[in-house]
């Protein structure tokens, strides 16, 4: 997200998921869009291993083993995998199925950013502070 400066970091909102602390960091438009919401959002963090890696945040309402944020938000994260390297696919969706990881801790974020723009809910994730 490019508007570093729309993020209310305070007071914080953590969870813990797979056993590390994941920051929840949401714009001003998110907190609104969210206090509007009759039913909760879920934001998946889905991490695709391929001969690349690719972090993606997919929005939703179905909360099956999301971690509830608050009453309107639900967090999760989702490893998939490709059966095949394309590098050249440009950016295409390649399929993916489960990847399930014996030890997902290590590769869960420090933290997750949410805004709303244009009508639309955008995310990112990272590793680093």
């Amino acid at each position: 997200m490019d508007r570093q400066d729309d993020v209310i970091r305070e007071p914080a909102m953590r969870i813990t998921l797979h056993d590390k602390s994941l920051e929840i960091r949401l714009t001003a438009a998110a907190q609104k869009a969210l206090a509007r919401r009759d039913t909760p959002l879920v934001a998946e963090m889905e991490l695709l291993f391929s001969c690349l890696l690719r972090k993606r945040v997919h929005f939703g309402e179905a909360a099956e083993l999301a971690v509830p944020v608050n009453d309107r938000l639900a967090v999760r994260f989702k490893p998939v995998m490709t059966r095949r390297c394309s590098v050249a696919a440009g950016g295409a969706a390649l399929p993916a199925e489960c990847f399930p990881l014996e030890n997902p801790r290590p590769y869960v974020p420090n933290w997750l950013a949410i805004d709303y723009r244009r009508g639309k809910w955008v995310g990112e994730f990272d590793y680093a502070g």
